[in-house]
């Protein structure tokens, strides 16, 4: 009989040195608006791999590289002289096939590089029922690390981190001895499923409706592409791992 898992959320990523796993715990990295979400759009549309970096003078290294994509955001806006940024309609064409995608972001790459001693994998709405799949089928223990922003609370990755434990709860026992768990729930829950107006006082909704991409939050909440597509961080690089 396989063990009961127990699960927990990080709620800022700056707060996961706190946090007490064993070595094979699976840490789910969720930075909903927009780098998980743009992770999973690219290696949907055929990207070969994602190498995350903290910094942006380490994805320059990666600019010129033969098959090899480098993008960049810091505040929510492209930064010059890089070829993407961080908006999923970005990755939807068929240039990126088969390259390698490097990528910084101001808060999804760097929780990659804070997990990424333990088993890291990333996580959206487009392949949230893979990653349930792949975390059900598991008996190692789960921690829900959210992005934030900068250092602090944010809402959406939250309220994901709420419906894909509803999901997880809803099939198995989960051990849950954390109050993070519940309150992501409660905001799952409040939600209503209406996630796009929910978070219509929210500041990263703000700030990308600011910037005029609000499309982009709408696309991440409510995405038009399913993905089985779980990546893995193995040695530096996000790997796919098909369901």
């Amino acid at each position: 009989m396989s063990k009961t898992q127990n699960i927990q959320v990080c709620l800022v990523s700056d707060l996961f040195s706190n946090y007490t796993l064993s070595k094979n715990c699976i840490v789910v990295v969720v930075d909903l608006l927009r780098a998980t979400s743009v992770i999973s759009t690219a290696f949907h549309y055929g990207v070969k791999e994602v190498i995350p970096v903290s910094t942006l003078d380490a994805a320059k290294k990666y600019l010129n590289k033969l098959n090899t994509i480098v993008a960049a955001e810091r505040n929510a806006e492209s930064i010059d002289g890089f070829d993407y940024g961080n908006s999923p309609f970005q990755y939807m064409n068929n240039d990126i096939k088969d390259k390698t995608l490097v990528l910084t972001t101001t808060n999804g790459t760097k929780a990659i590089q804070i997990a990424k001693d333990y088993h890291v994998i990333t996580a959206s709405f487009i392949n949230i029922d893979a990653v349930a799949k792949y975390l059900l089928d598991s008996d190692r223990d789960i921690l829900i690390l959210c992005s934030g922003w900068k250092g602090v609370f944010n809402l959406e990755d939250s309220i994901f981190a709420g419906h894909l434990i509803n999901q997880l709860i809803s099939i198995k026992e989960m051990n849950i001895n954390c109050d993070s768990v519940l309150v992501s729930l409660e905001l799952f829950k409040n939600a209503k499923g209406d996630y796009f107006q929910f978070l219509a006082n929210s500041a990263h909704r703000k700030r990308l409706k600011h910037l005029n991409i609000e499309k982009d939050t709408i696309f991440c909440l409510n995405p038009d592409i399913s993905s089985k597509i779980i990546p893995v961080l193995k040695n530096g690089k996000l790997e796919k791992l098909n369901l």
